[in-house]
C-alpha cells in the first residue's frame, strides 16, 4: 500500500516517525485550524488509529516522505468518517505537514495520489474534503485537486462546542471520472525508444 509521486512517498508508519509527528502536532501554527495542540501520547495514539485503519479499510493517513531527503514531513491520504453529518458516511482526503514544507506542493501532489488510489483502487464513488472556514490554505488545496464547494454543503461540525470559532466547516467534493463515454476510443500505442 505504497504510494509514489515524483517527490514523495506514501507509506505506512514507522517508529521512527512518531518524534516528528508528535513535533508536528505540537506545533500551534500546524495546528491553528484544529481544536488544540496534541501531546506525545496523544500524537502516538493517533499513529495507532491510523494503522488500524489501514488494516481494515486497505487505505488511510500515510506517512509521507521526502525523496530527495529520506526526510518524514507529514501525512497524506484517506480517512472514513462517520459522525453525524448531512455527508456522512463519507471518505475524506486529508493532510498535515510541516511548516518547512508548506508552499512547494507536496499536499497537492500527495493528495492526488491518494485521489487516484481511492477512485482506482478501492473504487470509491466520492471523496470529501472539509476544514475550518478560515482554513484558506487548505481550500486552495482543495481547488488546485479539482474539487467543488457548494456553500450549501457548509456544515457545523458535530463534535466541536457552539461558539467555537472552528465549528463552521466548508466541504469540498470530487467524484470518481466517469469512464470514457467513446466507444471507439482506444489508448495510443506505446512508443518504441530508439536505441
Amino acid at each position: 500500500m505504497e504510494l509514489q509521486t515524483a517527490r514523495l512517498l506514501l507509506r505506512r508508519w514507522r517508529d521512527d516517525d512518531r518524534t516528528a509527528f508528535a513535533a508536528l502536532n505540537a506545533d500551534a501554527q500546524v495546528m491553528e485550524h484544529f481544536p488544540t495542540t496534541l501531546t506525545r501520547d496523544e500524537s502516538d495514539a493517533f499513529i495507532g488509529r491510523i494503522e488500524a485503519g489501514f488494516d481494515e479499510h486497505r487505505y488511510g493517513l500515510w506517512a509521507v516522505e521526502r525523496l530527495d531527503r529520506h526526510q518524514f514531513i507529514g501525512f497524506v491520504g484517506l480517512i472514513r468518517h462517520t459522525f453525524e453529518a448531512h455527508f456522512t458516511p463519507a471518505v475524506e482526503v486529508g493532510w498535515r505537514l510541516g511548516r518547512e514544507h508548506w508552499g512547494q506542493g507536496f499536499a497537492t501532489e500527495a493528495a492526488a495520489a491518494a485521489l487516484a488510489y481511492g477512485f482506482e483502487v478501492i473504487e470509491l464513488h466520492e471523496i470529501v474534503s472539509m476544514t475550518a472556514a478560515t482554513n484558506l490554505r487548505s481550500q486552495r488545496v482543495m481547488q488546485r485537486l479539482g474539487m467543488t464547494r457548494d456553500a450549501a454543503d457548509d456544515f457545523d461540525h458535530p463534535r466541536l462546542p457552539v461558539g467555537h470559532h472552528l465549528r463552521r466547516h466548508v466541504l469540498y467534493r470530487l467524484t470518481r471520472p466517469s469512464p470514457n463515454p467513446d466507444p471507439t476510443w482506444q489508448p495510443s500505442p506505446p512508443q518504441r525508444s530508439r536505441s
